[in-house]
């Protein structure tokens, strides 16, 4: 499968498709890209969300590259949003939501730098308002945040039979046991009264 290089023009969402409509994007990681695309999908105001690699040191790394750790990358997902609709703190709440930032080396049985927590930020914004965020969720957390916040260099797309997996996989184990609990539990606190 051929990835595709995304021009930092196109991550930092300078570009609109009508020309009308405003959308930005956010790259993170928190384990298995297929969780957290899955996780992102539900929240309103996200208008895509694609699986990639990112925070390594090879060009154009495969998924075998980086199961075998040979590449430095995560699994991470680019979210596009409309800022209209969901602003970037409120993506930065959600994360701490969708993973455990407190686990070293990986998520749940998912082990590995790859599974990393990491918020790769495009600009300056972005860094006070990771930065912000991850001190706001330490306050919740009985164990220090692991999460690495670093400057987004390169976002390399996942190959295609990665991108929307659970939707097109939901009967697969991994979907039906890991992603299908959460996606329904985040559903269900997305759906419930604020105070």
């Amino acid at each position: 499968m051929a990835t595709r290089l995304l021009s930092l023009p196109l991550i930092l969402g300078l570009a609109s498709l009508s020309g009308t409509v405003r959308a930005d994007s956010l790259v993170l990681g928190g384990g298995c890209f297929w969780c957290t695309e899955a996780a992102y999908e539900i929240k309103p105001g996200v208008n895509a969300v694609t699986s990639g690699y990112a925070g390594g040191f090879t060009a154009k790394p495969t998924y075998q590259q980086i199961s075998r750790e040979h590449t430095g990358h995560a699994e991470v997902i680019k979210i596009d949003y409309d800022p209209a609709k969901v602003s970037l703190d409120e993506l930065l709440a959600f994360f701490w939501k969708v993973h455990d930032p407190t686990q070293v080396g990986g998520q749940g049985n998912d082990l590995g730098p790859q599974y990393r927590s990491i918020i790769l930020y495009a600009d300056a914004a972005q860094k006070a308002a990771a930065e912000k965020s991850r001190t706001e969720a330490a306050k919740t957390f009985a164990k220090p945040i692991t999460t690495e916040i670093v400057p987004l260099t390169t976002f390399w797309q996942a190959e295609d039979y990665h991108q929307d997996y659970f939707a097109k996989n939901p009967n697969a184990g991994y979907c039906v046991y890991v992603i299908k609990p959460k996606v329904q539990k985040l559903k269900k606190e997305l759906s419930s009264p604020k105070p």
